[in-house]
């Protein structure tokens, strides 16, 4: 009899164990939420949940266990490899949250890792169709992460919502046709609940776009064009298209229909302000690069853009580089900070932007006023100077490429000019960080300049637009690569620390005083972020083309970086390419902390 009681209880007890066994692992299993998101990198420092550690896309991280007397004793907890033949062009800023790393990879691909022993979770790998069209190699430069779900973007711009624990696929959604010559290699960004994402693909003459969608479900929220004279849009809850006015006014800087071929491909990953509720994103190059068959400002190319997130509408734009004749983009971040200014002792909302075309720019970050314009590289020859009363470049008429039309007749290439810096920029896709403690810009720049002329060309979808010819040269001997640390306010250099090769990866600065960079050598180093003193390296085996990133565990700091070299430089750079065709590419993620003795 007691027997049987106790055999009638056991399915009940068993139930109920299941149960809370479930419940255990519910709780377990966090959610990424908007507060997650909002306080990412300085309020949360156990978590990496946004690409630049902030949504303001600062790269500073306050932890300073590892500091200017600690950072000798850092060394690697464990290395992941990417594996299989596509070692190539990693780019990757690593995700990390709940004990997990979140890990993109060239061809498309994404891997779940432990984040204390660099175990294998999942992996994901896209299948690319025939055909894709990268500019700049097959590069990813990381995820974004919402709820339950990871998201990343594909070459055949395609974004793809996995689940985090589980790798399976939730919901995709086509950004664009890569036939046409979209594709997207950004990390998106949430804001509000909302996936923020561009396209790359300015080479080809598509229009460039940012498009908010639900990131919980992948539907469309507004798509807003950044080439002036194209339609914007809203979509309701069942997706309807609705229209939401026209970027700018058509034809006012663009002639004839080159606006509906106009490139301005924002993509490079947006950033968002709370404080003043505004999206902030870089916009490419014009299409064609001649610039003789485009005259006018040709907006919104190579400009920073202020979007309404509640509305999809540009609040304010400040181009760069107007009439864009060298493939400058001005699609390099626009980073938020405040600083006092020393004439009226008042704190400025301002946001700062080292350009490819060489100058470093500081506006109001609630209005696009332009306060700062300075040059971070030793030469650029195609303007003079930044006019602070107007905002517009100075230009240097003698170095923009001479019209083909007339100095080599119609169906030849025109005369050869030498300009600096080349259009692989001053500061390319690199991200740079800030430092609230120092005040200071830690930007990675390259000097080096190119011989480029112009052609005739005309539109074909899907095909190359560019009409022009280049070879990028290197300006010194003895290095093009330069970190430099860049006081905004003054406009003055502080310090650099040069390198050989170009500089092609990001910069992290934190709180114990420490910038970590990495060099297309291999090396992963921290340096004095005061006085740019070297205190620590590391080889990786591969060269470093990527953003390093810093959180803490249980009391200890841990510091990452991705591997693998790649990108544009082997592939566009000219004699700077055949200077750097030894190294060596590869594909792997590194994880450091502090050395116990």
């Amino acid at each position: 009899m007691e027997k049987t009681r106790k055999s009638g209880r056991l399915p009940g007890a068993l139930s109920v164990l299941a149960l809370a066994l479930a419940t255990v692992g519910t709780v377990q299993a966090r959610e990424v939420t908007d507060n997650d998101i909002l306080k990412d990198g300085t309020g949360i420092t156990s978590q990496v949940v946004t690409y630049g550690l902030g949504t303001k896309g600062q790269r500073f991280s306050p932890l300073a266990k590892v500091n200017t007397s600690t950072v000798k004793n850092l060394v690697p907890v464990w290395s992941f490899s990417f594996g299989g033949e596509k070692q190539r062009g990693q780019q990757s800023q690593p995700i990390v949250f709940d004990g997990k790393m979140y890990v993109t990879a060239s061809y498309s691909r994404i891997f779940a890792l432990d984040m204390k022993t660099g175990e294998k979770l999942w992996k994901y790998e896209h299948r690319l169709p025939e055909g894709i069209m990268p500019c700049c190699d097959v590069i990813n430069r990381g995820a974004a992460i919402y709820g339950n779900l990871v998201i990343f973007g594909t070459l055949d711009a395609q974004l793809v919502a996995l689940d985090k624990d589980t790798g399976k696929v939730v919901w995709k959604e086509k950004i664009e046709d890569y036939k046409g010559g979209y594709s997207f290699t950004a990390a998106p960004q949430i804001v509000k609940g909302m996936v923020i994402t561009g396209v790359s693909g300015g080479e080809f003459g598509i229009v460039g776009k940012v498009e908010a969608r639900d990131a919980k479900t992948g539907k469309l929220v507004w798509s807003r064009p950044t080439v002036e004279g194209n339609m914007g849009y809203k979509y309701d809850k069942d997706g309807k298209e609705i229209e939401n006015g026209v970027s700018g006014t058509t034809n006012a800087t663009w002639p004839g229909d080159l606006w509906k071929s106009g490139g301005a491909a924002p993509w490079l990953s947006a950033y968002y302000d709370p404080e003043v509720n505004l999206i902030f994103i870089g916009t490419g190059n014009p299409a064609p690069w001649n610039s003789w068959l485009r005259p006018g400002d040709n907006l919104y190319s190579s400009s920073t853009v202020a979007i309404d997130p509640d509305t999809g509408k540009i609040v304010w734009h400040y181009q760069t580089t107007p009439h864009d004749g060298w493939d400058f983009d001005g699609v390099n971040e626009f980073v938020s900070f405040d600083y006092k200014d020393p004439k009226t002792g008042k704190m400025v909302k301002a946001g700062g932007k080292a350009d490819r075309n060489g100058f470093f720019f500081v506006n109001d970050r609630t209005n696009g006023k332009l306060l700062n314009a300075f040059p971070f590289v030793n030469r650029h020859d195609w303007a003079d100077r930044i006019d602070l009363a107007t905002g517009r470049p100075v230009y240097n008429d003698s170095k923009r490429p001479p019209n083909p039309f007339v100095e080599g007749g119609e169906g030849k290439k025109g005369e050869s000019i030498f300009a600096a810096p080349s259009f692989l920029g001053g500061k390319n896709q690199m991200p740079m960080a800030y430092s609230p403690k120092t005040g200071y810009f830690y930007v990675p720049s390259n000097e080096w300049g190119m011989d480029i002329w112009n052609e005739p060309v005309s539109y074909k979808r899907g095909a190359a637009y560019l009409g022009a010819g280049f070879t990028i040269k290197p300006l010194n001997d003895d290095y093009i690569g330069a970190l430099r640390a860049v006081d905004p306010v003054s406009g003055k250099i502080m310090w650099e620390v040069k390198n050989n090769a170009p500089l092609w990866g990001g910069v992290l600065a934190t709180g114990g005083d420490l910038v970590f960079y990495g060099t297309p050598e291999g090396y992963l180093k921290a340096i004095n972020a005061k006085t740019g003193a070297e205190l620590w390296k590391f080889q990786t085996g591969s060269g470093i083309i990527a953003p390093p990133i810093t959180w803490e565990d249980n009391g200890e700091q841990y510091v990452a970086v991705v591997s693998g070299w790649g990108g544009a430089v082997p592939l566009w750079g000219g004699d700077v390419a055949k200077r750097v065709n030894m190294l060596e590419q590869g594909g792997s993620v590194w994880v450091f902390k502090l050395h116990k003795s």
